[in-house]
């Protein structure tokens, strides 16, 4: 029942700070330069034409009531119709959403395990050279450009070596269910996922090192050492365990920008995700698609850190204390 109690204080908890967040993102949309009405009139557009669209949209009321107005339909679930597509943004979305979590699940998870394992392997020998190739090679990593790392592997593997497409989440005029179907997304989500893994790999394998190093010096690890439990029965089941809570607390504020897509990889690989439309919707000025994609990062981000406190509360029993 405290638990319970717990996850439902936290939740009533998101709704006046998802609220701030409308206000806030809302202000800082509608302060910037430009509208709707400008991009579809285009340079040298008719004044009257642009008026027309901004008094049908509603563009031309005070902010105030703007805001009143979007607020009241955001708390009824409604986030409003496109400029462009004059779809719901709802509907965009939640369309969006399964190509966004293949590709940011899949790279956060080959990230976390393969960087942890990584990083515990090399902090069992500091100082050695597996321990100073695997730093640089991390910190290389992690200081590389997303988008020109995704550039280089399309123009070594796809261009140069044509092994997997450039492109896409399907081959135009492929498979559209089954096996082949399930291949042909594999291969069209290689790249994105290498990319994505490689930059964040890095992360973890220093976090993890750094962490588990600082767990060996403590003085419980020496009084299990006395005992005499075997060094891996050391490593494994005392000091990885405590080592894991930074770990975690990266892995939860990574998986609660999940939802935005990673939006310079979905652009270089022209990816059928959020990151993607979100940057469509900014080019375009499409203020409701904008603002539904902040409204559902700031659930995700709110309900990522929820689950962080129960997986931190599972690892320590201290924090459920």
């Amino acid at each position: 029942m405290g638990l319970l109690r717990y996850i439902l204080l936290r939740l009533a908890q998101l709704v006046p700070v998802v609220i701030l967040v409308i206000i806030l993102n809302f202000a800082l949309i509608h302060a910037a330069p430009g509208d709707v009405a400008s991009v579809l009139a285009g340079e040298g557009g008719d004044p009257a034409y642009m008026d027309a669209v901004r008094e049908s949209y509603g563009l031309d009321q005070p902010f105030l009531v703007q805001l009143g107005r979007y607020l009241g339909h955001v708390l009824q679930g409604d986030l409003g119709l496109s400029f462009r597509s004059h779809a719901p943004v709802s509907s965009e979305i939640l369309a969006r959403v399964p190509a966004t979590l293949l590709l940011v699940g899949s790279s956060l998870l080959i990230s976390v395990v393969l960087g942890t394992w990584l990083g515990t392997r090399i902090a069992r020998r500091p100082g050695a050279w597996a321990d100073t190739a695997a730093s640089l090679v991390s910190v290389s990593l992690f200081s590389i450009p997303v988008f020109w790392l995704g550039l280089m592997l399309i123009l070594l593997v796809a261009v140069r070596a044509q092994l997997l497409p450039s492109s896409g989440m399907s081959t135009v005029g492929g498979a559209r269910a089954g096996l082949p179907m399930v291949l042909d997304v594999l291969r069209h989500l290689l790249l994105p996922v290498l990319t994505l893994s490689c930059v964040w790999i890095g992360q973890y394998v220093r976090l993890a090192r750094t962490s588990v190093l600082d767990v060996l010096a403590e003085p419980f690890i020496t009084t299990v050492r006395a005992i005499g439990f075997p060094e891996r029965r050391v490593l494994q089941h005392y000091a990885l365990r405590n080592a894991l809570l930074p770990v975690v607390t990266v892995f939860g504020l990574q998986l609660g920008l999940a939802l935005t897509g990673a939006v310079l990889t979905e652009t270089v690989f022209s990816w059928p995700g959020l990151g993607r439309m979100i940057y469509e919707a900014i080019l375009a000025r499409d203020t409701p698609v904008i603002m539904g994609a902040f409204v559902a990062m700031s659930f995700t981000v709110a309900l990522a850190s929820l689950l962080t406190d129960l997986v931190y509360a599972a690892l320590d029993p201290r924090v459920r204390l």
